[in-house]
């Protein structure tokens, strides 16, 4: 992987700082890696929702593919783009569940976001017909599990379904470090959006794409620390290397802006 200074990673005391609406322009344009914001929410809060979400480990569903595994508590909406119904059903059951146990580690972090970046709104999405998407995901990295290359586009995966995400104009993707791995579980995202002619990389019948398409391009590598709340852009290629020892607990949402003035989002998991 090769990496420059331009493409990097900021890293912003969200307690005394401001990552401003500039920030966000800049992720989604390709100009910065990531940005980290470190103090978003009181230590305590990371604390407390650790413990609810642990009380969920039983209903954490686990897909199996080819060359991977992907473990979560609440539903993925690209799992689901073929089975709409099942997906809100699935959302509006998870969050039933999460209430259940006051896990609120979303709805926190979703004002956080909103007023670093000067956002008008920051809600679930919602179709016309009143469906709510899930407000989050939780992502359970188990030892030894690695999730590889790919990326995520809602506009192109969702061209043909209808659903108002397809007419986005921007996605980006929010992922709280709800606990850290001994070793491993860095991110590796790199300044290469997806392009069409990119299917001969796709592994077949398996998980994301041949490490040689992003050949050349710059990359950045993150390992977060609990408590950190980063954004990136993931219609850039990213990888989360193989996780070793204790589990990489994460929750995260994608973020959709309906417009280039990224004024304000809708969030879905």
């Amino acid at each position: 992987m090769s990496s420059t200074d331009t493409f990097a990673r900021v890293v912003i005391d969200a307690a005394t700082e401001q990552p401003g609406h500039e920030l966000l322009r800049k992720l989604a344009t390709g100009e910065v890696a990531v940005v980290v914001l470190r103090n978003l929410l009181p230590e305590e809060a990371f604390t407390k929702n650790r413990e609810r979400i642990g009380e969920l480990f039983a209903n954490a569903s686990t897909t199996s593919y080819s060359n991977g595994t992907l473990t979560t508590i609440g539903p993925y909406l690209a799992k689901h783009l073929s089975d709409l119904d099942t997906y809100f059903q699935e959302s509006k059951d998870a969050q039933a569940m999460l209430d259940g146990v006051s896990f609120d580690l979303a709805e926190r972090v979703r004002e956080g976001l909103r007023k670093a970046f000067g956002l008008d709104s920051l809600e679930p999405a919602r179709e016309p017909d009143g469906r709510e998407y899930a407000a989050s995901v939780v992502r359970i990295h188990a030892d030894g599990v690695r999730n590889p290359l790919h990326n995520d586009n809602i506009m192109r995966d969702a061209a043909d379904t209808g659903i108002v995400l397809a007419g986005l104009a921007q996605q980006l993707s929010c992922v709280v470090c709800v606990q850290e791995c001994d070793e491993g579980g860095e991110l590796r995202i790199y300044r290469r959006p997806w392009q069409p002619e990119d299917e001969t990389f796709k592994i077949e019948g398996g998980l994301g794409y041949d490490e040689g398409v992003v050949e050349g391009h710059p990359g950045h590598e993150f390992k977060p620390q609990a408590g950190d709340v980063y954004v990136i852009n993931p219609m850039q290629y990213h990888s989360i290397e193989r996780v070793s020892g204790s589990d990489r607990i994460t929750m995260g949402f994608f973020l959709g802006f309906a417009d280039e003035e990224l004024g304000s989002a809708v969030v879905w998991g």
